[in-house]
């Protein structure tokens, strides 16, 4: 799904390709909002690169109704592609909440 020896992804930008936010923007504002983890370390940057095998965790919503995700990132994007080939770049891991 990757580009040939690419070894890691924009953060802002593997989240909008695993369909998480619909624009890339949205994705951007909410890991400034700190709604991000990556490998247990909170991120405030867009830019932050994910790689295959590390784990996002991510806050879904705010409040008591909120609801946690944790990931693993399984692949990298080569694009923004159909749900179904989006699913194939993470699991859920410990039955976390899946995306709304």
């Amino acid at each position: 799904m990757a580009e040939a020896g690419q070894e890691a992804q924009r953060l802002d930008a593997w989240l909008w390709c695993a369909r998480l936010r619909k624009t890339r923007a949205d994705c951007a504002r909410m890991v400034e909002g700190g709604a991000v983890r990556i490998n247990r370390q909170p991120t405030d940057k867009p830019h932050a690169r994910v790689r295959p095998g590390d784990v996002l965790t991510i806050a879904l919503g705010s409040g008591e109704a909120g609801r946690i995700a944790v990931w693993r990132v399984l692949s990298l994007a080569a694009r923004r592609g159909p749900p179904a080939e989006a699913r194939a770049l993470y699991e859920v891991v410990d039955g976390s909440a899946p995306p709304a």
